[in-house]
């Protein structure tokens, strides 16, 4: 393999890794949309609706859906917040 193609390999993988460190804080930016929507939906416990939308984040709907009603979330309202979780910040 030639010099130039593996400095260009890794400069591509450096890019790439570079650019996940700095884009995932920005995804936990939906956080707080999460946890609105859950509020005003009659959430009850402020500390398990943060966990259940930080699970929302992570790609773990279900979790954050169980969590939620869990909380005094009614289902459909519990699905939205965490779709809200689920996507980058707009």
């Amino acid at each position: 393999m030639r010099t130039s193609t593996r400095i260009a390999g890794a400069l591509a993988g450096l890019t790439l890794t570079l650019g996940g460190a700095v884009a995932a804080p920005a995804v936990r930016a939906d956080i707080p949309a999460c946890t609105q929507m859950a509020e005003l939906a009659g959430a009850t416990d402020s500390d398990s609706v943060t966990a259940a939308c930080s699970r929302g984040v992570a790609g773990d709907l279900q979790s954050c859906v169980t969590g939620l009603t869990g909380a005094g979330v009614a289902g459909g309202a519990a699905t939205g917040a965490c779709r809200a979780a689920a996507h980058e910040p707009r």
